[in-house]
């Protein structure tokens, strides 16, 4: 019997461009690929008999079930999400796929790229646009104060650039 996991609550639908490409080709890696290779390693387990103590059926087994689970999940949220490919009209404020320069009473800096919940990456500078920064951040202006609250608790930071990356 598997474990009760309470529904997670479901991120933004939307994702850049760039982010959709890379999910499809998660999707076609784990589909076209890996399952693939899978499932031949599980059959030919198979073939050896005792499948109690045939650790590559096992754990064969187990990965097309992480692989179909993560497949399914793939198509579901490819189906909802909505590619934003174009800057907003009003380039001065701060929207999904904005590029922020901040800069806090310290004087150091930071930037950050606004992305969808599915793509999000902070080794990339990529931050989840329901993150409590990008919360904090969209909407907001060229020298405007962000007071973000963070676990960590309160900061605040000043808005020095906004760019939004060309469409070319």
């Amino acid at each position: 019997m598997g474990r009760y996991r309470p529904p997670r609550r479901r991120g933004s639908a939307y994702i850049t461009p760039d982010g959709e490409v890379r999910l499809r080709e998660e999707l076609h890696q784990l589909w076209k690929i890996e399952r693939p290779q899978v499932t031949a390693t599980v059959h030919e387990a198979a073939k050896n008999g005792d499948r109690s103590e045939n650790g590559d059926y096992i754990y064969g087994k187990r990965r097309l079930r992480e692989i179909d689970s993560r497949v399914r999940f793939l198509n579901q949220r490819l189906d909802e999400l909505q590619v934003v490919d174009r800057p907003p009209s009003d380039t001065s404020k701060v929207f999904f796929g904005a590029w922020v320069t901040l800069e806090n009473g310290a004087g150091s800096e930071a930037r950050y790229r606004i992305v969808g919940p599915d793509e999000f990456d902070l080794k990339q500078s990529k931050l989840s646009m329901d993150s409590p920064m990008a919360r904090a951040l969209l909407g907001k202006r060229m020298d405007d104060e962000v007071l973000v609250h963070s676990p960590g608790g309160e900061q605040t930071w000043y808005i020095t650039a906004i760019e939004y990356p060309s469409t070319d």
